[in-house]
């Protein structure tokens, strides 16, 4: 014990704000109930498992530990059934899951020589018994992170509460016994509000949940609010509202809004009917807890290769993702990415655990180089891709294996990742697309771009694009991009007589009031050549100024690469907006052949005999960008006796606002060392309102994409909106360099990856679902002479793989 107090002063007692990490290593996955436990640092509260918390008092000399473990308990009935329920209404306490029950054990630990103290134990110092009661009742910084994701759009106050209708129509709601009133169900039932009509709440996409009538009824009576009855806690709600905060425990919702709310007046509105506020008890999951728990352990095999009879794969290199709510979009990214050899070297092979931890700050939680290595070690070593055992407590004998592995919960290396994003930080289905080029982006910066260590490099690829004019001299603008985005030519489909035929009886079957059987259905099949071809056709540009004619005219336009990189990535444009800006998906196949050869895509530059177009940029440009004061407030301040030049120049920085503001700035400027200098052209040019960028921004756009476009039209934002439509390379590309009016490659072109056009298919990321921000993202990877599937946690053979339904396409250079 007097070793304990002679490290007193190394243990502190956490804060409300301290994050307390107690459910999983920050170095690598294991959690309190692996074999070691884990590890919590009485100083810091990070935690580690049993073979890396040596290397934590190596670097910190932090020697006092919480030990946590946990074991299953033993309970007779602790067999799981196969078909476990998730939500049971009318059990004590609300929920039962039929998961395993574990036991938590505490022990004091102290390092270097693994000195232990139980706990609880009276002999210990005050100072340490309350450090470790507040870091058992804590809610872990895991848990509460992705809690904060789910609910990180804060309830706000419904604008129809205060003023809310509510019809006398004698409706008295029973405390118990509840129904839906136009069908049998008794769970998941909404209240409205005004007229007190109990209905069902909205179906879900896996057909669970209610049979719309909730929402069917408003839109009949446009009656606005509901509540869910069960997910009233009287004494939280009592609480929350005396103290001026409201946390919504209540599941509020606001047909009008689209949105949970809030209701401050919702025990007034409730006694209306009847009901007793501080008789209610919660009984039902809120919408976010279901929403958690719903996409947290959805069976996502009945979407892709269900009903297959594939051969589980487990070992290093194969290890699932667990899926943490809408996650998959990640999952099966990364499990193509480092399937490849740069991030492989960079992250596992070239980079141990101990020296990225040992790279690390401080709190290597949020540290993106020690998260990769630990995402990429917990992948590739086969450490965690062993099957998951059902075992009998009693005994303690594996008695059967589940149809997947656990995989690995990649949540510190999400909070990382998306920590500069607000989408990607949310619990929210996500591009994949989009999510490849923000992490490609990030991995980029962390490196400090030395082609040495940065594994996006091998990705890179320069694009240039070649305009020749009616003058026959050529101009090129050059950028560097991630992926090749590729537009689906439909008209190049190769199976038209069977889509003539299928359109002709489905016209028939419409007309008789029949449908058409999916097996009846025939999509366009299109060659990936035709989607490679068409991105190198030339195409015309209507209104292309010529510095060489000085006048607008059309122009042709041909783009090709200036470097091939080790990883090409095929982006199809499957989702298109149709007329009215309806966002679509197109129902199509793409025939993609195991291998490519994109040689003759390779851009020449400017060939022998052309001549560039001369710099220079349209006149009407030139004279629009310098700035322009009004005559008429500069004439005003002349007139009280201010220099000429200087009222211009008020006028300009002000923007023209008024006489009044344009004195203002001229009276907070007067001394300024350049108030003589000459008014310089086309200073503001360049010159962006920041709300039309915002606006532009709220739209999803990204903000340099915005403000090109905003600089293109004028600073109109509906030409800029339609600029960013009608220019989608641009809006796919991700901090890339551009140049105009040279055939020199820029440096960094130089120094890419570059080598033969000859490439084989190794991953594809397939998405399910009509829109990018809905559905399912799977992934297959070719590894070991087969292809494979990764289905977050579940990593099997693949029997037939998607290539023909793939939304990106990963090929690997096959020469150099």
């Amino acid at each position: 014990m007097e070793l304990l107090r002679s490290n007193l002063s190394r243990v502190r007692i956490p804060e409300p704000t301290n994050r307390i990490y107690k459910h999983e290593c920050c170095v690598s996955f294991e959690t309190p109930r692996s074999e070691g436990g884990l590890f919590v640092d009485m100083t810091t509260f990070l935690a580690f498992g049993k073979d890396y918390v040596g290397w934590n008092y190596e670097k910190t000399g932090n020697p006092v530990y919480l030990h946590i473990k946990q074991t299953r308990k033993v309970v007779p009935e602790d067999r799981p059934s196969k078909k476990p329920t998730l939500l049971a209404i009318g059990v004590e306490g609300g929920f039962d899951n039929n998961e395993p029950q574990y036991e938590e054990t505490h022990n004091i630990v102290i390092l270097p020589d693994y000195v232990t103290f139980p706990f609880p134990s009276v002999e210990l110092p005050e100072k340490v018994r309350l450090t470790v009661d507040a870091i058992i009742m804590a809610e872990g910084a895991e848990r509460k992170e992705q809690l904060a994701a789910w609910t990180a759009d804060k309830k706000h106050v419904s604008a129809y509460a205060m003023n809310l209708p509510q019809i006398g129509n004698d409706v008295i709601v029973p405390p118990s016994g509840w129904k839906c009133a136009k069908c049998d169900k008794k769970d998941n039932l909404w209240l409205n509000l005004t007229d007190g009509m109990m209905l069902c709440g909205r179906k879900n996409f896996d057909g669970t949940g209610g049979n719309n009538h909730a929402i069917e009824h408003y839109k009949e009576t446009s009656y606005p609010l509901a509540v869910k009855l069960g997910t009233i806690t009287a004494d939280l709600e009592a609480a929350e509202l005396t103290m001026g905060t409201y946390c919504g425990s209540s599941d509020v919702f606001s047909y009008p809004e689209d949105d949970s709310v809030v209701d401050p007046l919702l025990a007034q509105h409730l006694a209306f009917f009847g009901i007793d506020f501080s008789a209610l008890q919660k009984t039902e999951m809120t919408t976010a807890e279901r929403e958690l728990d719903q996409n947290t352990n959805f069976d996502w095999n009945r979407i892709q290769e269900s009903g297959q009879d594939s051969e589980l794969i487990h070992g290093p290199g194969y290890t699932g993702l667990a899926n943490l709510g809408n996650s998959c979009y990640m999952a099966a990214t990364m499990q193509v990415v480092f399937s490849t050899r740069s991030f492989n070297s960079r992250y596992y092979i070239n980079q141990s655990l101990k020296t990225a931890f040992e790279m690390a700050p401080a709190d290597p939680t949020v540290d993106l180089n020690m998260q990769l290595t630990k995402l990429a070690h917990g992948m590739l070593s086969g450490k965690y891709s062993v099957p998951a055992l059902e075992k009998d407590a009693e005994e303690n004998a594996p008695i059967s294996t589940t149809i997947k592995q656990e995989g690995i919960p990649p949540r510190m290396f999400k909070a990382v990742i998306a920590a500069s994003h607000p989408e990607f930080s949310s619990m929210r289905q996500q591009d994949a697309l989009e999510f490849f080029l923000h992490f490609l982006d990030q991995v980029e910066r962390v490196n400090g771009g030395s082609s040495a260590l940065d594994p996006s490099r091998s990705f890179k690829f320069g694009i240039e694009e070649r305009i020749l004019c009616p003058s026959g001299k050529v101009g090129f603008n050059k950028r560097l991009d991630y992926i090749l985005s590729l537009n689906i030519p439909l008209h190049e489909a190769t199976n038209k007589e069977e889509l003539e035929a299928f359109h002709k009886l489905k016209a028939e079957k419409i007309s008789e009031g029949k449908d058409v059987s999916s097996d009846e259905i025939v999509r366009p099949r299109v060659p990936l050549a035709a989607c490679l071809a068409s991105y190198s056709a030339p195409e015309e540009i209507q209104d292309y100024y010529s510095t060489a004619m000085k006048a607008k005219t059309t122009a042709l336009k041909t783009a090709g690469l200036t470097s091939f990189p080790d990883y090409l990535v095929l982006h199809m444009r499957k989702f298109v907006l149709e007329e009215g800006w309806v966002p679509k998906k197109l129902d199509v196949y793409i025939d993609v052949p195991d291998t490519i050869d994109i040689s003759y895509m390779r851009s020449k530059g400017l060939q022998p005999g052309e001549e560039l177009l001369p710099d220079g940029v349209p006149e009407a440009e030139v004279e629009s960008s310098n700035p322009v004061a009004n005559e008429d407030i500069v004439a005003q301040l002349v007139s009280m006796g201010f220099n000429h030049l200087h009222c211009q120049k008020a006028a300009i920085n002000t923007s023209n606002a008024g006489v009044e503001e344009a004195m203002n700035w001229l009276l907070a400027h007067m001394d300024d060392p350049d108030i003589d200098a000459p008014i310089s052209q086309g200073a503001h040019g360049n010159e962006v309102d920041q709300s039309k960028v915002d606006t532009l921004l709220s739209f999803g756009f990204q903000e340099e994409i915005a403000r090109k476009a905003l600089k293109a039209s004028g600073g109109d934002i509906e030409k800029a909106t339609d600029w960013i439509f009608n220019n989608p390379d641009a809006s796919v590309s991700s901090d890339m360099d551009t140049s105009t009016s040279s055939s020199k490659p820029t440096s960094d072109d130089t120094e890419l990856p570059d080598g033969g056009g000859r490439y084989r298919l190794f991953g594809i990321v397939s998405h399910m679902g009509t829109s990018t921000h809905c559905g399912h993202y799977v992934a297959h990877v070719r590894k070991d002479g087969r292809w494979v599937i990764f289905n977050d946690n579940k990593v099997a053979a693949s029997v037939n793989p998607p290539k023909d339904m793939g939304y990106l396409y990963f090929f690997e250079r096959l020469d150099s």
